[in-house]
């Protein structure tokens, strides 16, 4: 039999946390982080890492193991997973992956496509335009995976654009040829949690009020400090840039933790409407609000 690998997956604010402590009591398993923003041992504040009291609970990997300075890109990381999940496997335990990011997961389980990389002009130009401009110059080269895009995700639109523009070969054509996904040498259960929105929304909003009393100010003002590229991923992590207007003084208090929190909102219903929709249909997905301890065993027993 291929040994387990749990999945906790879902939108930021969600009740991945303690959902995953739940099931790490229950089979005595070892939480596994995916969520990029956690990676960075610069903001474990600002990216809701574990506490010190929950690592000291249960073991957890992969939380604040890089520098700000050090990107860490998707297949990076699923090297990084892969090679602490055999570890688990091997000595007999349950790894269980926990997090909101779902280009990790896809790349982990499904593979990478091995795409070029991409001219930097290329990439330039298409960023800089429209996704209207965007969207009609990928049906011109690449119809059916403009067919396949919604036609106001910026995001995926300019990806497939930029890859077909500098390398000759539509996305497609190079997802077809993905490798070193896991999904075939383990029994994936997942759970994908999905609570009602006007519930998540509050828990973001709640959760940023929190961030900013507990320290993600000077978080901001440490990174700051460091004159780091603003186009690393630690400095675009959510409430980083609020936060360092509210530091030059280009905005106020209230202001800061209004635009917080709205930020935090926004990349919620991104998440949302990703794992909604992307995920395999047999990972399970969970609508109930993590709001009691029955609710969250419900959820917790759903993947075991």
């Amino acid at each position: 039999m291929r040994p387990p690998l749990l999945v906790i997956a879902g939108p930021t604010a969600s009740g991945k946390s303690a959902l995953a402590l739940a099931c790490a009591r229950a089979v005595g398993g070892t939480i596994v982080n995916a969520d990029a923003s956690q990676l960075y041992r610069d903001i474990p504040i600002l990216s809701a890492a574990p506490s010190a009291v929950e690592r000291a609970e249960v073991a957890h990997l992969l939380y604040g193991v890089r520098d700000g300075a050090e990107p860490c890109s998707a297949a990076e990381w699923a090297e990084l997973a892969q090679t602490e999940i055999a570890d688990i496997h091997r000595a007999g335990g349950t790894p269980l992956l926990v997090g909101g990011t779902g280009l990790y997961f896809r790349t982990l389980i499904e593979g990478i496509a091995p795409v070029p990389q991409i001219d930097h002009d290329v990439r330039s130009a298409v960023r800089g335009a429209s996704v209207e401009d965007n969207r009609r110059a990928l049906e011109r080269l690449d119809a059916a995976g403009a067919a396949r895009i919604g036609p106001r995700d910026t995001a995926r639109i300019a990806r497939a654009l930029e890859v077909v523009q500098s390398t000759g070969r539509t996305l497609g054509a190079w997802q077809s040829e993905k490798t070193g996904g896991i999904g075939e040498e383990v029994t994936v259960r997942a759970i994908v949690l999905v609570p009602p929105r006007d519930w998540l929304y509050g828990r973001c909003e709640a959760r940023f009020t929190a961030m900013i009393e507990e320290g993600a100010i000077s978080e901001v003002e440490a990174l700051l400090a460091r004159g780091l590229d603003a186009e690393l991923p630690v400095m675009r992590a959510i409430g980083v840039r609020e936060i360092a207007a509210f530091l030059r003084g280009e905005t106020d208090r209230a202001a800061m933790i209004a635009a917080g929190q709205q930020a935090t909102r926004n990349y919620a219903k991104r998440q949302y409407t990703w794992f909604a929709h992307q995920p395999p249909a047999e990972w399970v997905r969970f609508g109930d609000a993590l709001d009691s301890d029955s609710v969250i065993a419900s959820a917790s027993e759903a993947i075991q």
